[in-house]
């Protein structure tokens, strides 16, 4: 799992679950109810990460088996750690050469991982390959240029407070994160039947630190990186600027929505 594309594995599991853990986990349940397929059978979890994605299949779809691989040695000994049943299993693999055979799996998905990958039409291309014939395909991804208003405010606030931001924000590179793009990968690789939607995530804050905290953490998320970078006095004027433009309640609460564009195809049978 890349910070971008072409950047590299992903590392600092700690990080990415304090600031996106706590959302890709109700996010993957969201996919796996939007996604329905038939239940049982075997699945593939490409970029897994952390395992939130194969924790959701082995909840909700009653699979006879899971893999997950993801291109992070750390993040496939946390998923290994975390996902527990006997079901599942992590391997590092790179989602470009898939490290399995050919027709082999009923449903092949990958969660917030295809616009981090340097090159998606091959990636899901492999994804197809992987399924057998008539198995579905699935993915989703952040609507970074819309409504994942968790980033959106972060970056709106790094543009009114920092000259370069253009050079940090990676949102313009997430080219694939937006319904017609996304639809055409999973054309491109010969899925039939492609089918993209939104799908809206209640993301709550108790008030501004519960928002703020998690970008101050060590960890491999954009935002992250970016805030670490900064002195004292540019943190304080980024955080002010946030207090000033996110929609904060009466209270101090702070509700956003996070939406993904989720797709699913078909793999051929003749």
């Amino acid at each position: 799992m890349a910070n971008s594309p072409g950047s590299g594995v992903w590392g600092g599991t700690d990080g990415y679950e304090a600031y996106m853990g706590r959302w890709s986990r109700p996010m993957a349940r969201a996919f796996i109810a939007w996604f329905a397929v038939p239940a049982a059978g075997r699945w593939l979890d490409v970029g897994c990460g952390t395992g939130a994605l194969s924790a959701a299949v082995l909840d909700a779809a009653d699979p006879s088996a899971v893999l997950g691989i993801d291109p992070s040695p750390e993040f496939v000994e946390t998923a290994t750690a975390r996902v527990t049943d006997p079901r599942a299993r992590f391997e590092v693999g790179d989602a470009r050469a898939l490290p399995v055979a050919t027709d082999r799996y009923d449903a092949v998905v990958a969660g917030l991982v295809l616009n981090h990958v340097p090159d998606p039409t091959l990636a899901v291309a492999e994804m197809a390959r992987a399924a057998h014939p008539g198995g579905a395909v699935g993915a989703y991804v952040w609507d970074y240029g819309g409504e994942m208003q968790l980033m959106r405010h972060f970056w709106d606030a790094v543009g009114a407070t920092d000259a370069d931001a253009a050079t940090h924000d990676p949102r313009a590179h997430y080219h694939i994160c937006r319904p017609d793009p996304l639809a055409a990968l999973f054309r491109a690789a010969g899925l039939s039947d492609v089918e993209v939607g939104a799908i809206d995530l209640p993301m709550d804050f108790r008030d501004l630190d519960d928002y703020w905290l998690p970008h101050t953490l060590a960890g491999p998320a954009g935002p992250q990186r970016y805030v670490s970078a900064l002195d004292d006095e540019r943190k304080a004027a980024l955080r002010e600027r946030l207090r000033f433009t996110l929609p904060t309640a009466a209270d101090g609460t702070i509700a956003l929505i996070g939406r993904a564009w989720a797709a699913r195809g078909w793999k051929r049978t003749g």
